[in-house]
């Protein structure tokens, strides 16, 4: 029996916004390939940017032989979306479930930033009818992709503007209606995408804002970076403080300050441009400096500085996403054409003697003093180009093909490399 590991899929237009759906289609629970399905969005420096929505080719055409460039996905559906999407998301996995006003049960939501915060809603006539001809493109038009809401406020900064462009968001894992999008004009706002309202607007950073995550499990607390190399927190229920967890040093051989620094000028540090929670320890959370070539791990209970640091990439860092296992390992991708996946979990479990585990829901040790370098990843893929995004499936039951390949059940993990995208067996 013959493992199938890689598939491949080669976009109309060079890929940035990149997600793995998070549940099988509605009412394909039974059909582990319906969980393979990506959401795409190009990079073009127009207007006429667009997104889609890639799944399986038939099974039949699934076989490592002679035909290496065949796609394993096909475009199922796309759609307009203008400016690019600067993130894209699949609704999580608790959406399902939730008790939305005006969604059908059978359809799926997708979300992406750019211009605005837009939510589309994905249908489909159920399990895809592909002639058994390997030439003949599949039929398609049982899949619609249609935008349902553009949401963007009303600008904090700059009077009567519409808002400005948005470079990122989070979508709430335990109350799918909660949105916090994060953008250039220093401002995040959480919006209610069930009543397509603002619930707040708030000034977040002294410069653009890069990223945004809430905290597992709460419905109250985000985090968010920034071009002012911060790491903030942010608590809706009392929002006239943040804190800062973690603030990038000052570079060495600072020119002296200016005559008259503004009150609230910090010397120039290097920006953050992620910032993403250990799903299984939402103590620890990982991100990186802009052109930086290390990930800094943090800990919510030691604010201040880096508790680990990972040192392997040699080219800039563009993307990093953790798994959903009870372990996950963290995946992080750059410039130098690599991905690189990390089991942080030696560093952050506790001996099970210890008395805390009891007690305490949280796993981890308080961090030592010193911060701990890792410089061995336990896999590593070399991919034809620079990796520009990535993103990991959800658990995937094992299937067997018709062609007698099969994959093993697990997690998958998207990269996308120009107009190239492979998704690989972890």
């Amino acid at each position: 029996m013959t493992q199938t590991t890689l598939l491949q899929y080669e976009a109309p237009w060079p890929v940035y916004a990149l997600d793995w759906c998070k549940t099988a289609a509605p009412g394909q629970q039974h059909r582990p390939r319906s969980s393979f399905r990506l959401g795409i969005g190009s990079l073009r420096d127009d207007y006429q940017n667009r997104i889609a929505i890639v799944g399986l080719q038939d099974e039949r055409v699934l076989v490592e032989d002679d035909y290496t460039d065949y796609p394993d996905f096909v475009t199922l559906v796309d759609a307009l979306h203008g400016y690019p999407a600067t993130a894209l998301q699949w609704q999580p996995s608790a959406a399902s479930s939730y008790a939305w006003s005006q969604k059908a049960a059978t359809s799926e939501l997708l979300a992406t930033t750019g211009d605005a915060l837009k939510v589309w809603e994905y249908t489909t006539d159920g399990p895809q009818q592909v002639s058994s001809y390997v030439g003949r493109p599949p039929t398609t038009s049982g899949h619609r992709l249609t935008q349902k809401i553009a949401l963007s406020g009303q600008s904090k900064v700059q009077n009567n503007q519409t808002g400005a462009p948005l470079t990122n968001f989070s979508w709430n894992e335990k109350a799918p209606s909660l949105v916090v999008t994060s953008s250039i004009d220093t401002t995040c706002t959480v919006w209610n995408i069930d009543t397509s309202s603002a619930i707040t607007q708030l000034i977040a950073h002294d410069r653009e804002v890069y990223d945004v995550a809430w905290l597992p499990g709460s419905t109250d607390i985000f985090v968010s970076v920034g071009a002012d190399g911060s790491l903030r927190a942010f608590d809706l229920r009392s929002l006239e403080h943040s804190t800062i967890l973690y603030e990038t040093p000052a570079p060495k051989n600072m020119p002296p300050p200016s005559a008259s620094p503004s009150s609230s000028a910090r010397p120039p540090t290097s920006p953050l441009l992620r910032i993403a929670f250990n799903p299984a320890d939402s103590n620890y959370m990982s991100t990186f400096h802009m052109d930086g070539t290390d990930i800094q791990i943090l800990d919510m209970r030691s604010p201040g500085q880096p508790v680990m640091e990972m040192r392997a990439h040699r080219g800039q860092i563009n993307a990093l996403g953790w798994g959903s296992t009870t372990n996950p390992l963290l995946a992080t991708a750059g410039d130098d054409c690599q991905l690189l996946l990390w089991d942080l979990s030696p560093y952050t479990s506790v001996p099970s003697t210890s008395p805390r585990t009891a007690s305490s829901g949280l796993s981890s040790p308080r961090p030592d003093v010193k911060k701990r370098i890792v410089v061995d990843p336990v896999m590593a893929y070399t991919g034809a180009s620079e990796i520009n995004n990535l993103a990991w499936s959800p658990q995937i039951a094992g299937m067997t093909m018709h062609s007698g390949h099969s994959t093993d059940p697990g997690e998958w993990i998207a990269v996308a490399m120009g107009k190239s995208i492979k998704a690989l067996k972890v």
